[in-house]
């Protein structure tokens, strides 16, 4: 087989960004408002939040996954001051709040199954911090199969740069040209290219740029077709070696 391991995004690749961060983050944001609909609305208006669909507009500062972005957005309109309390309040509620919504896309803990049955060494590198990338996993039940994580709290840095992918390699002893990282924005592109490794993407998050298209090695319309496309590079791998 081409590659000896696998990395996957979360949000958006693993995970239904929509079904699960838009009612998780309107139940944080209705908590934090505490009733005051005036401040709730200045949350969503800073966030780019639409309240009836309860959707992240494109360009939304949280779909960057970085709380160091919004959470100051969020203290001005709710106009706190305590940005390190009102920050472990954030987490905490999203902890509670993306679990009562997660929504997989697929069958994750099937597909992650089928593949460490295969041999593939698997983790998840996402830009969502690392004890939610746990707890998320736990529920989706393919923890068992994973035997890496990195969050953008994990020490490694956050993608777009290599830093999670480079860790990956030296904690498995596999080279990044070995190497397939799968997920659904150019941040996850970026990243498997500067790694050295393997960029897929995947049609199924919130990031709908056609670069994925013009830069990623492949592209596939979700993590279901993923055991396909790895059996036909294999079977191209193959073919080439004979001729």
């Amino acid at each position: 087989m081409p590659f000896d391991a696998i990395l996957f995004d979360k949000d958006g690749t693993l995970v239904d960004f929509d079904r699960t961060w838009g009612p998780a983050a309107y139940e944080v944001m209705m908590t934090l408002a505490a009733g005051d609909d005036t401040a709730f609305r200045r949350l969503a208006e800073v966030s780019g939040f639409n309240i009836r669909d309860r959707k992240f507009a494109t360009g939304s500062p949280f779909l960057t996954g970085a709380l160091d972005v919004y959470g100051p957005l969020w203290a001005k309109a709710l106009g706190r001051r305590d940005h390190a309390r009102l920050r472990d309040e954030i987490l905490g509620l999203f902890r509670i709040t993306a679990l009562n919504s997660l929504t997989p896309i697929g069958n994750p803990a099937a597909l992650l199954r089928g593949l460490a049955g295969k041999g593939y060494r698997l983790g998840i590198v996402s830009n969502d911090f690392e004890a939610s990338i746990r707890l998320q996993a736990g529920s989706l039940q393919i923890d068992e199969w994973l035997d890496f994580y990195a969050g953008r709290d994990s020490g490694f840095g956050a993608k777009p740069e290599p830093g999670m992918i480079t860790a990956f390699a030296a904690f498995s002893g596999i080279a990044p040209q070995r190497i397939a990282v799968v997920g659904d924005t150019m941040h996850d592109v970026k990243a498997a290219q500067a790694a050295g490794a393997f960029a897929i993407g995947v049609l199924t998050g919130p990031d709908r740029d056609e670069d994925l298209a013009k830069f990623a090695d492949c592209v596939i319309e979700s993590v279901e077709d993923l055991p396909a496309l790895l059996l036909q590079l294999r079977e191209k791998r193959l073919a080439s070696a004979h001729i």
